[in-house]
């Protein structure tokens, strides 16, 4: 995949009322009033391209204002199917259609550990292909790495009292064609999601991530959608979300929503 759930540290300033202090002070210390979170990029991800402006008569074949054209905003919306399931803290059950896939990989991303390395093995090896072997001792070892360079021990969880949010707001999902293997059963899915924090004592996290984008390449493989790491080379790259880009919305990025 042109991805992965591999994590670094592009930012890692954590905020204490009285100055900036090194991330484990934070971990283990009160008054926690901020916190400028880890980037969800794999090492060597590039972003997603930003949207042209739109003016005049444009590609998608009007010559009205903006307002006429579709977006994600404007557009229908995808509506996740529920896991049948929860297996080693990592949702499962997803039925064998596109929408199953992308709700599969927005599930994983926003119950991801992206932080605790034994938490985030179990849920990877949990839902890894079987033709993608060195996958979840990759990601696990970027998270250590990531540790290390923020100033915590290697391996090891967070503190109860602090709290880290993903949220997945959009999608675009592409059908990748292999030798062998039924069309649509394999998927890249492309994510834009924000991810913030919460400390003790209600701490809010001031400086939040929005907007980051990161991309998984899906598998229907013995009845479940696995990630894997095989096809990376078939999937591409999409232009930036914007929620009210008609380039984004003609680009195939769709707004999801959770089903109630």
């Amino acid at each position: 995949m042109n991805t992965s759930p591999g994590l670094k540290a592009r930012r890692a300033r954590f905020i204490l009322a009285g100055g900036a202090v090194a991330v484990a002070a934070l971990l283990v210390a009160g008054g926690f009033t901020a916190a400028t979170l880890m980037n969800g990029d794999p090492k060597g991800q590039p972003q997603a391209s930003a949207s042209p402006a739109v003016t005049g008569t444009t590609s998608f074949g009007s010559t009205g204002s903006q307002d006429d054209l579709m977006t994600p905003e404007k557009g229908e919306k995808i509506v996740l199917p529920k896991p049948t399931d929860h297996k080693n803290s990592v949702a499962v059950g997803f039925p064998r259609y596109p929408g199953g896939g992308i709700s599969a990989v927005v599930y994983f991303w926003e119950e991801y550990a992206w932080l605790d390395d034994e938490k985030a093995s179990q849920q990877l090896n949990a839902v890894v292909s079987k033709d993608a072997p060195g996958y979840a001792d990759k990601q696990v070892s970027e998270i250590r790495k990531m540790r290390e360079a923020i100033g915590l021990a290697p391996s090891g969880g967070i503190p109860a009292d602090i709290t880290f949010t993903t949220s997945v707001h959009a999608a675009r999902g592409k059908t990748l064609k292999a030798p062998g293997v039924p069309v649509g059963d394999i998927m890249q899915v492309w994510l834009s999601y924000d991810r913030f924090a919460t400390g003790p004592k209600g701490g809010r996290d001031e400086n939040p991530l929005r907007g980051e984008t990161i991309a998984f390449v899906v598998k229907w493989e013995d009845g479940a959608w696995k990630f894997t790491d095989k096809y990376d080379s078939m999937g591409d790259y999409p232009l930036a979300y914007e929620a009210t880009s008609p380039y984004a919305w003609s680009d195939g990025w769709v707004q999801v929503r959770h089903a109630g």
